[in-house]
């Protein structure tokens, strides 16, 4: 068998993660697939490490801007499957809008469905973007003939929206790259006499709506006009104008001199794992996940964590954290004082996390992904199968 994958719109961030690790990590003959082709943008081919069965194509289209990609894949895409004999095409970027069946989509992009997110961008492009998206997703999810998801809250957050019934799917969440282990490290009084350290408080996320910094900021301020002190590191880029400035308009209220926080817009994804490791406290104030990819980073570095209890974080996380309300600052900054005050629950809860973070593998999921594959062709009817043919 043959297997196609469409990644024509893959060109940063994790979807590019997900795609390296998942072909790094793939044994495609052990689930009767003899050949994989990608097409891609170049600039994510060049990330793909060569195999012998995998074939990377590009085309000048894809390059381009939306329209030509668009065009590319409805009008031209169908007929390369076809011609290299592919029995099934996959779509890791959710939106498939040529005739070639039969197709699996994933989502990994739960935003366009989370209606209440939309309203913190107003009346802007973004919005009409998050539209486009809900409506080309939407129907590529009706027409795919099975789902891949990455945890069972998108399943059933997207089932509901679209009020999809009787649609097959599977939940197989993304792995973690064995750098990021790091075992839990001794917890210290930071409350004893003597102790002048800072306590080192981490966030890693882009800057933007839905993540919340500003709050997250308030609450460390007012932690600091209590007496402890604490230094929050933000770790992401500055990805949206309107939140940047409101977090930019909060740090210069609370944090003028540059004390108490700092702020990494430029740290690479090879040289992250380092602010884990230095790290006292991970804090996560995200609204939107489809999978917390940045928690279960932190889960693995063996630190204590305190997470937002919006989406999907209970469910990756469970008992091996606390929670708080990311829209409640009164309510970050008393259960990160919680946190702070007890050794006992800081050696607990990140010994839970880092026994969690084990179950998520690239090479679980990799073998996963392919099972399923090789089990949805099975699936098939032959009469699906034959009418690609026609």
């Amino acid at each position: 068998m043959i297997l196609g994958i469409d990644a024509s719109n893959i060109k940063s961030g994790g979807t590019v993660t997900h795609l390296k690790e998942l072909l790094e990590n793939a044994k495609p003959k052990k689930y009767g697939f003899t050949k994989v082709i990608l097409w891609s943008v170049e600039s994510t081919l060049l990330q793909i490490n060569d195999r012998p069965w995998l074939v990377k194509v590009s085309y000048p289209e894809l390059s381009g801007n939306r329209f030509l990609r668009w065009y590319w894949q409805k009008f031209k895409l169908s007929i390369l499957v076809r011609e290299n004999g592919c029995d099934l095409l996959f779509i890791p970027g959710g939106a498939f809008s040529g005739k070639f069946r039969p197709f699996i989509a994933m989502s990994q992009n739960l935003l366009p469905f989370e209606w209440r997110e939309w309203k913190r961008y107003g009346f802007s492009f973004q919005t009409l973007r998050l539209i486009l998206l809900y409506v080309f997703q939407g129907i590529t999810f009706r027409r795919s003939q099975e789902i891949l998801f990455l945890t069972e809250y998108a399943k059933n957050t997207i089932f509901k929206k679209l009020n999809i019934l009787n649609k097959r799917f599977v939940v197989i969440p993304h792995g973690i790259n064995l750098k990021f282990f790091h075992k839990p490290r001794k917890q210290i009084d930071f409350l004893r006499k003597g102790n002048r350290k800072p306590i080192r408080l981490l966030y890693v996320s882009f800057i933007g709506a839905y993540k919340h910094q500003w709050n997250v900021v308030e609450a460390v301020g007012k932690l600091n006009r209590k007496g402890f002190t604490v230094h929050l590191d933000l770790v992401g880029a500055k990805a949206e104008k309107r939140a940047v400035n409101r977090l930019f308009s909060k740090m210069k209220e609370l944090d003028p001199d540059n004390r108490i926080v700092s702020l990494h817009t430029k740290v690479s994804y090879e040289t992250i794992q380092k602010f884990y490791k230095n790290a006292d406290i991970f804090l996560f104030a995200s609204t939107c996940e489809n999978l917390p990819n940045i928690l279960i980073e932190a889960m693995a570095g063996g630190l204590p964590i305190l997470s937002s209890n919006f989406g999907p974080m209970p469910e990756i996380l469970g008992s091996a954290g606390l929670y708080f309300d990311p829209l409640n600052v009164d309510d970050i900054a008393d259960q990160l004082e919680k946190l702070i005050k007890s050794k006992k629950l800081r050696e607990s809860l990140s010994a839970k996390a880092f026994e969690k973070a084990k179950q998520y593998s690239w090479k679980k999921n990799a073998d996963s992904t392919f099972r399923f594959f090789q089990d949805a062709l099975k699936r098939l009817s032959k009469f699906e199968r034959q009418s690609n043919q026609i």
